[in-house]
């Protein structure tokens, strides 16, 4: 499927669609849990990128000109990129973006995901990882570190630190 194609569908019932390779993925719409953690990432993550760039949830964004479009959880990107960017959805990835794991993700999803993001402008990709209370950092280098609950996650692009176990302390 092409973009154009892409753009012409209706709003699913529920949930939303994205573009993957050209091929069409109905995505379910997000549970309490997951909602939950991507506002506490967003509070948490939006004093400290305040007026460097644009960070918002359920960013969408288009990795690479045809045949992608995709929605991730939460993501920021620099101001620069972000005020250079003139096309109607924004054109590359992030340079941040932070995933939340659902039961129904896999390893080689979330993998394709990193690839996809990294080969487009991402620098660096936090997959959250929810049953586990972890989150892993990985760097555009593809060099991956895991924090845990006790430990503060280095937010990029400041000098600022947030504590993983506050990411899950709604739940």
């Amino acid at each position: 499927m092409t973009i154009a194609e892409f753009e012409n569908l209706p709003d699913p019932p529920s949930g939303h669609y994205e573009l993957h390779h050209g091929e069409l993925i109905l995505m379910p719409p997000r549970i309490k849990q997951h909602m939950q953690i991507q506002q506490v990432l967003y509070d948490l993550l939006s004093p400290t990128l305040s007026g460097l760039g644009f960070l918002t949830i359920e960013f969408a964004f288009r990795p690479a000109p045809e045949y992608e479009s995709w929605q991730a959880d939460l993501a920021w990107v620099s101001q620069a990129r972000w005020e250079a960017d003139q096309n109607q959805y924004f054109l590359g990835a992030p340079d941040f973006v932070i995933e939340v794991l659902s039961a129904g993700n896999t390893v080689d999803e979330m993998l394709d995901r990193q690839e996809v993001c990294f080969n487009n402008g991402c620098e660096e990709f936090w997959t959250v990882d929810p049953k586990r209370r972890t989150v892993l950092v990985t760097a555009a280098d593809r060099k991956t570190v895991t924090y845990s609950q006790s430990m503060n996650i280095p937010v990029p692009y400041t000098e600022k630190l947030i504590e993983v176990g506050r990411v899950f302390s709604l739940y």
